[in-house]
């Protein structure tokens, strides 16, 4: 589906009059990475999955930063219709939805935070400096996003990852265009929301994985003890990509935390 003003495209299911759960996918995603949970999710929710700005049907971002990501998420959910939405923010859409919080306080009844960080430290940082030559050498070097992608996801998955679920998250990283993938890397680099975690004044759950060297479990933790009113939960054995990894599991995990959200809101 794509919105009115033709700018973003997404995938949905569920009655439209129903509570917006909104799926926002990492750098090496798609909203079809989300399809398993808008086939759990459709049944009680309006569950919608985006192709982030310069993916899929999506159309590319002027200049990609964080704040314009979640300016265009903001539009995106104005174009929708899209009421006091849950956010499911994987990656770097998490930091999209902290950044979303801080324009936008009250625009989330609830925010699930996955796998992602408040921060991505300094521009002149060795360790971001590294991390960003590691992904972009080989562009560099000619590979391109179809020779990469099985590498790239098999660095990032954990232990005995669902079969389906890789080939998916292989399909999907093939299919990124090397400019988005480009310029959303680069728009890492020295994102920092850490001041203002203890603003975020609704119910948050953060979700970590074991074994995710991208978001490593125990920042996750400590970022949780920041929010005033959030979850964690730690899914043993799961890398970067637990909703592809392991389905159920993230699917329970999510489940538990919308059920404690609806039964306190009503």
């Amino acid at each position: 589906m794509i919105t009115k003003d033709g700018r973003f495209a997404y995938e949905a299911a569920g009655l439209p009059d129903a509570t917006p759960l909104i799926f926002l996918h990492g750098i090496g995603g798609a909203a079809r990475a989300w399809r398993q949970q808008l086939a759990t999710f459709g049944d009680r929710f309006h569950a919608i999955a985006w192709d982030m700005p310069g993916y899929g049907g999506s159309a590319p971002l002027a200049a990609v930063s964080i704040p314009a990501l979640a300016d265009a998420l903001q539009q995106f959910i104005a174009q929708i219709g899209a009421a006091n939405p849950i956010l499911v923010g994987h990656s770097i859409g998490g930091m999209i939805v902290q950044k979303l919080l801080v324009q936008s306080p009250k625009l989330a009844r609830a925010v699930v935070l996955a796998q992602t960080s408040p921060a991505f430290g300094k521009a002149d940082g060795d360790w971001q400096k590294s991390f960003i030559a590691a992904r972009l050498g080989p562009l560099d070097r000619g590979e391109t996003m179809k020779s990469l992608a099985p590498s790239l996801v098999k660095e990032l998955v954990g232990e005995d990852p669902d079969p389906k679920g890789m080939e998916l998250a292989r399909e999907c990283m093939a299919s990124v265009p090397e400019a988005s993938y480009r310029a959303m890397m680069l728009a890492l680099i020295g994102f920092d929301q850490r001041s203002t975690l203890k603003d975020i004044s609704v119910p948050t759950l953060l979700l970590s994985g074991s074994k995710d060297n991208n978001a490593p479990a125990p920042m996750m933790a400590k970022t949780a003890t920041y929010i005033p009113s959030a979850e964690y939960v730690e899914l043993a054995g799961v890398g970067h990509l637990a909703n592809l990894e392991r389905p159920h599991a993230f699917d329970d995990a999510l489940g538990g935390f919308l059920d404690s959200v609806t039964a306190k809101s009503g």
